[in-house]
């Protein structure tokens, strides 16, 4: 796995930009690295400088890493009914991560995450094992 750290500011446009950066590492980080910036963006405000790090673990997980400079505001996970409008980030990010927490540093927090490893693709077999 290939290592990844962006420096970027907290916009919408970001969102997009970071999704297509970390696109090589799958979809479910793909999704964590989504939701995890847009909840800097709702929660701590647009236009915070944010640092981005996608890592792997011996195990063969991948980090993901999103470091905001506000130790005050920290992600909680909410239970959405279906009639609200948002709500779902850390929920989705809980789903398909195998664990996820937040690390309080000297000048911010990071919410972090680890992804489990994606299995190999299968070969198909045939029907009978013989030849046709």
């Amino acid at each position: 796995m290939t290592a990844l750290t962006l420096r970027l500011l907290a916009l919408p446009a970001a969102v997009g930009a970071a999704r297509r950066a970390v696109a090589a590492h799958g979809p479910d980080v793909t999704l964590c690295v989504s939701e995890l910036l847009t909840n800097v963006i709702t929660h701590v405000g647009e236009g915070t400088p944010v640092t981005l790090s996608i890592t792997g673990t011996p195990d063969g997980r991948t980090r993901v890493e999103l470091t905001d400079p506000d130790p005050r505001v920290w992600p909680v996970l909410r239970h959405a009914t279906d009639a609200d409008e948002s709500g779902r980030g850390l929920a989705l990010l809980a789903a398909v991560s195998l664990r996820w927490g937040v690390r309080q540093g000297p000048a911010g927090k990071t919410v972090w995450c680890e992804i489990p490893p994606t299995p190999a693709p299968q070969k198909a077999l045939g029907v009978g094992g013989g030849a046709y």
